[in-house]
């Protein structure tokens, strides 16, 4: 090369925002500046990011789940540098690698007996896509299930079982006979199951738009009526596996045995995409039933030795680090502390999850004052009171957080999974004075509902 890229990086430096401007998504860049969250980020190390002037911000939304482990994890790291000082043999296609058949062997013997399959691809998306065609040649049926509110990913098979309108809004038509059911109502899904003609039921253990929990029965029953009507039972983890909910598989919570398991995100170690669906040998061996079939799906990239080394590092670091127990304990006092609030708080209704993977929720108080603020705010634009949290949040506290969906007042925290009682701490507190000048009508509400309902009145008018 030329130029190397450290020298790229300092000639370079600080034109993230033009680029970006200039040569890809501009309204991303708007959003950014809009809400005061144009940062030069220059490093990263664990839960933590680090701006051009030094600052230390606590991410808890670890790039949507991909850092379970952090960023920059020197086990990981290593293991990359290992593959690349090896010099193997890549992609070759007409063979079979060895990283691949190990990765496959460690993370179906994480899974529930039944499984014993493993297919690899890139993505979240591209592991729904392949749930879809594999559930459709095994039973021979069409029609797949999804629930309402569900995020499934935003490739073509994957947005036809998103449940967010605003994700498919021009993208149609979609894939043809598919339905959604309410989350949490098992008379829905036995109407929808009960023709015999659905092929999968994909559902979230725990719904990241919004975080939504099941009741305790709803998953073990929806699993006895797919059983009963030859429904394929196929458990999206992307989001909530591998020890994001104080459990290897979310799933775990109710002693659940898919016919499937979807997974990405935590088994890249942050660093190569990979993902993957466990599945029941009937599965893998109708789809892959001759030989003239055996390429009949898969992926070029798939089971590239730099992502089977980086899952095979991030398998070993969750166990040796012990972090299916720290995402249960911390997780578990960061909801109980934030709980605690609530008695103390008008605009906080509710603080709900699993381990790391939490929501609180916000609503109209009973101070006639604030509610008629948060009225403003939502006529503006509905889940608008929420950015009163996330802003000042990173602004004043330098924590990176989000808001759980579109048009909900719900802020979700997805922290990667090695966050320290000192980080559970800083969010504590933070969230306690964010909350508390909420509270005050004439302050962040105010201020920031000012500048929030300004912007997003000429978004309306444009």
């Amino acid at each position: 090369m030329s130029k190397t890229i450290a020298a790229l990086l300092k000639e370079r430096a600080g034109e993230n925002f033009q680029l970006h401007d200039e040569h890809l998504n501009t309204q991303m860049v708007r959003v950014l500046k809009t809400i005061g969250y144009d940062r030069v980020y220059t490093r990263a190390q664990g839960p933590y990011l680090y701006d051009d002037k030094g600052n230390e911000y606590l991410d808890l939304l670890s790039g949507f789940g991909v850092f379970a482990l952090g960023r920059n994890h020197p086990a990981i790291v290593q293991a990359l540098k290992d593959v690349l000082d090896a010099q193997l043999p890549d992609m070759v296609q007409m063979d079979v690698s060895l990283l691949s058949g190990i990765l496959a062997e460690q993370i179906l013997a994480k899974c529930p007996p039944n499984l014993t399959k493993a297919f690899f691809c890139n993505s979240g998306a591209e592991a729904v896509e392949a749930a879809i065609k594999f559930a459709r040649y095994t039973t021979k049926r069409e029609k797949i299930v999804y629930c309402e509110h569900a995020f499934h990913g935003l490739t073509l098979g994957a947005l036809s079982l998103n449940g967010e309108e605003i994700f498919k809004e021009g993208f149609g038509p979609l894939l043809p006979s598919v339905a959604s059911v309410p989350f949490n109502d098992l008379a829905s899904l036995e109407k929808a199951l009960q023709s015999k003609d659905v092929a999968a039921f994909i559902f979230e253990p725990i719904q990241g738009k919004g975080v939504n929990l099941p009741d305790d029965d709803y998953l073990p029953q929806a699993q006895a009526l797919c059983r009963k009507y030859g429904t394929l039972f196929v458990a999206d983890e992307i989001q909530t596996g591998i020890a994001r909910t104080g459990k290897f598989w979310a799933i775990e919570h109710w002693n659940l045995e898919p016919d499937m398991i979807l997974m990405a995100k935590a088994l890249s170690g942050g660093f190569i995409p990979v993902g993957a669906v466990a599945m029941t040998s009937k599965i893998m061996d109708a789809v892959f039933n001759r030989m003239d079939r055996a390429v009949v799906h898969g992926s070029t990239f798939s089971k590239n030795n730099m992502a089977m080394a980086a899952g095979i590092a991030a398998l070993q670091v969750i166990e040796d680090e012990k972090l299916v127990e720290n995402a249960a304990k911390i997780g578990g006092e960061i909801i109980d502390g934030l709980t605690a609030m609530i008695p103390r708080y008008d605009f906080l209704k509710q603080v709900r999850g699993k381990g790391l993977m939490i929501a609180v929720e916000f609503g109209s108080p009973d101070s006639l004052l604030r509610k008629a603020a948060f009225a403003g705010l939502e006529a503006a634009n509905k889940g608008l009171f929420s950015q009163t949290i996330t802003i000042p949040l990173f602004k004043n506290h330098r924590i990176l957080s989000q808001v759980a969906g579109h048009g909900m007042n719900v802020v979700k925290f997805l922290p990667p999974l090695v966050v320290s009682e000192k980080d559970r701490d800083w969010i504590i507190s933070a969230m306690d004075q964010v909350i508390a000048d909420t509270q005050e009508v004439g302050g962040a509400i105010k201020d920031l509902g000012k500048n929030l309902i300004s912007h997003a009145l000429k978004a309306k008018a444009g």
